[in-house]
């Protein structure tokens, strides 16, 4: 029997998801706040729904006869959308507001990593007061990740000695005022991504990525949701060992184990550093740059993965095509301190499909869009990612810039991700690290 499956959520990622079931063997359905084009491409219908409504998302569900759901965006996670909707007879593959809690909790997710023993997590402090916390910022001899400990959009963490310094780390609590606030040591090192799909008590993993948090080249301005990613053709990264790795999954091997009853995404944001792997969060869903990077080279059918692990089985075992992967967003004029959304972009679709060669292939991902009657209008959010896929970052990354070649004037986009400068810097900084 064909499976119905509703999935929530409108952006990028999204559109991964839609694009990873486009060819299985079920009927898709899409609902999010925006209407997102490439989705509503693939889909046989997009409800405009606010994502966090429950009520409204679990009368589309039963309206479509959904079966199975995939739940992208954090937001409806702590929402309880998974919970609502599994209370409506339909299997969510996304954890329930109680799971997700690993990530939009920043100081449950370290008071969890603590109680259970798991290793990677720093020395870390948490409070509820802005002043305590200046006051512990002023005593304290090393640098420290200043993290708001809701969800704050992978835009909310100040790092002292990187982004800010005392003062400036000071002056951000006191103007943004946040109820509860996570100091923790900073990490030095080299920052990557290992997603895991999970359930019945079954980790598969998925190859490294290297997501670009910062706004501008070289690592310059503030922090965004991702301005790009890449991935190579092996499950490690250039910078990374096959050893380091791994001791990336048996941190999420173990964090899997103290989760208990946890069904979807877990996503590891790591720090190589000198002293080997560190946990710098999770993340309840698959990250957004990074499952645009994944899902176009994974071969198991992620139908398969969600049938399994509704009907309680091990999930299959995941087979990746040897391909790598550089996606680079576009993003609107001011992004992300001033974006200046509502502006008509034309994406030139033919312009990238031609960017494709002989041994490399591309795709369009349409992110924070809103896809009206006469065109395709920015938001304040990213817009749209083009992916290289060829056998080498420098081939995947090249394929990704001819792509962008038709960019509209009215955005913006970080062409350094995934050049061979900047691999190399990373590659040169961990042997510094390592003192080789």
């Amino acid at each position: 029997m064909s499976e119905t499956v509703l999935l929530v959520g409108g952006g990028g990622r999204e559109h991964a998801i839609a694009r990873a079931l486009e060819d299985s063997d079920c009927e898709l359905y899409a609902c999010a706040g925006n209407r997102n084009p490439g989705i509503a491409r693939i889909a046989a219908d997009f409800g405009m729904l606010g994502a966090t409504n429950t009520s409204a998302m679990t009368s589309y569900a039963e309206e479509v006869g959904a079966t199975l759901a995939v739940v992208g965006p954090e937001a409806p996670l702590q929402a309880g959308v998974a919970d609502a909707l599994s209370e409506a007879g339909v299997y969510p593959f996304g954890p329930s507001a109680e799971g997700a809690r690993i990530e939009t909790d920043k100081a449950y997710q370290r008071r969890f990593m603590r109680e259970h023993d798991i290793p990677g997590c720093p020395e870390f402090e948490t409070f509820e007061s802005t002043e305590e916390a200046c006051e512990y910022i002023d005593s304290s001899t090393t640098d420290l990740a200043v993290k708001p400990a809701g969800l704050t959009g992978g835009k909310g963490v100040k790092v002292i000695g990187d982004q800010v310094d005392k003062e400036g780390a000071k002056e951000y609590l006191r103007e943004e005022e946040y109820d509860r606030i996570v100091l923790e040591e900073r990490f030095v090192g080299e920052e990557f991504t290992v997603q895991g799909l999970v359930a019945n008590g079954s980790l598969r993993v998925t190859p490294a990525v290297q997501d670009h948090k910062r706004a501008y080249e070289g690592d310059e301005g503030p922090n965004t949701g991702g301005m790009g990613s890449y991935s190579d053709a092996g499950l490690e990264l250039p910078f990374m060992t096959e050893e380091e790795y791994r001791e990336a999954v048996r941190i999420l091997d173990a964090t899997v184990a103290a989760l208990g009853d946890y069904t979807g995404v877990l996503y590891g944001q790591f720090m190589l550093t000198a002293d080997g792997v560190k946990v710098i969060e999770y993340n309840a869903r698959f990250g957004d740059p990074e499952a645009m990077n994944t899902l176009p080279v994974m071969n198991t059918d992620f139908l398969d993965v969600l049938i399994a692990a509704r009907e309680g089985e091990d999930l299959p075992q995941l087979s990746f095509a040897p391909r790598a992967t550089v996606c680079k967003y576009a993003v609107p004029e001011g992004y992300p301190d001033d974006p200046q959304g509502g502006t008509l972009v034309e994406v030139n679709e033919e312009s990238v499909a031609r960017a494709a060669t002989e041994d490399g292939d591309t795709q369009l991902f349409y992110a924070s869009v809103d896809g009206r009657d006469d065109g395709i209008y920015t938001t304040t959010s990213r817009a749209f990612a083009v992916v290289g896929i060829a056998g080498s970052i420098a081939e995947a990354e090249a394929i990704a810039e001819r792509a962008l070649e038709g960019a509209d004037e009215g955005v913006r986009v970080r062409h350094d991700i995934g050049t061979a400068e900047l691999v190399q810097s990373r590659i040169g900084h961990m042997n510094e690290l390592r003192g080789e």
